[in-house]
C-alpha cells in the first residue's frame, strides 16, 4: 500500500516563505512522479508542481519562478519550497503521486487515476498581511 505523509504548511506573511514535505512509502521502485495540487474554497483544484522520476520538473504558470520542487531519493521525500507568497496561494495543498502520468499531464485535475497513485491528507497554507 502506498502512503504519503505530508508536513509543513501553516501561516506566512505576504512575501514570506514556507516549505511543504511529502514522504512516500510503499513503492517498490523510485519510478514515480510526485507533486502538489492545491484547492482554495470555491475554486477549482489546481496542479502546481511535479517532479518526474528522471528529475525533470514542471510548474503551473501561477507559481513558476516562486515555487521549487525537489526530491531526496534517500528519504523518499519531496519538498515544495514556496517563496514570495501571495494571498492567492492560500489553499489546502495535497501531495500526489503517479507511476503512469508525468509532466504537464500530471498537473491536470482531470488526469486518470491508477492503482498505485496516492494522495496525502492535505496541509493548509494561509498567506495574509
Amino acid at each position: 500500500q502506498v502512503l504519503l505523509e505530508e508536513s509543513g504548511g501553516g501561516s506566512a506573511p505576504i512575501g514570506g516563505s514556507l516549505t511543504l514535505s511529502c514522504t512516500a512509502s510503499g513503492y517498490r521502485s523510485p519510478s514515480y512522479s510526485i507533486g502538489w495540487f492545491r484547492q482554495a474554497p470555491g475554486k477549482n483544484r489546481e496542479g502546481i508542481a511535479v517532479r518526474d522520476s528522471d528529475g525533470s520538473t514542471t510548474y503551473a504558470d501561477s507559481v513558476k519562478g516562486r515555487f521549487t520542487i525537489s526530491m531526496d531519493n534517500v528519504k523518499n521525500t519531496a519538498y515544495l519550497q514556496m517563496n514570495n507568497l501571495k494571498p492567492e496561494d492560500s489553499a489546502m495543498y495535497y501531495c500526489t503521486t503517479s507511476t503512469v502520468i508525468s509532466g504537464r499531464h500530471f498537473l491536470s485535475p482531470y488526469r486518470s487515476r491508477y492503482p498505485e497513485d496516492a494522495e496525502g491528507q492535505g496541509t493548509l497554507v494561509t498567506v495574509s498581511s
